[in-house]
């Protein structure tokens, strides 16, 4: 199983709102997609909420073939989405990891 962690720091003027959207609108458009089963919501404690608060998002995908597919057919749309409606008041950066046991 492959997990595409997305982790946000999100601008407090905002951050309720985007929680509503992304459990709303964003991961169930992600899983649509057909490439995740499950996109799960985390929150990080213990970090400097300063300039807002942060969370992780972790997708599931089945193989590397459909993180692939996602890639190369859905981010740069999913991208999009997100910096349309929120703009620079969320900052997101990428890992792809693999689970082992």
């Amino acid at each position: 199983m492959i997990i595409y962690n997305v982790t946000t720091k999100v601008d407090h003027s905002i951050a309720d709102a985007w929680l509503e959207w992304l459990k709303k609108e964003y991961i169930p458009a992600m899983i649509a997609t057909g490439c995740f089963t499950a996109g799960t919501i985390l929150r990080l404690i213990e970090t400097d909420d300063t300039e807002g608060r942060t969370y992780a998002v972790q997708y599931q995908a089945e193989t590397k073939n459909l993180y692939n597919q996602y890639i190369q057919e859905y981010a740069d749309v999913m991208s999009k989405l997100s910096l349309d409606k929120w703009h620079n008041r969320v900052i997101a950066f990428r890992s792809v990891l693999e689970v082992v046991n």
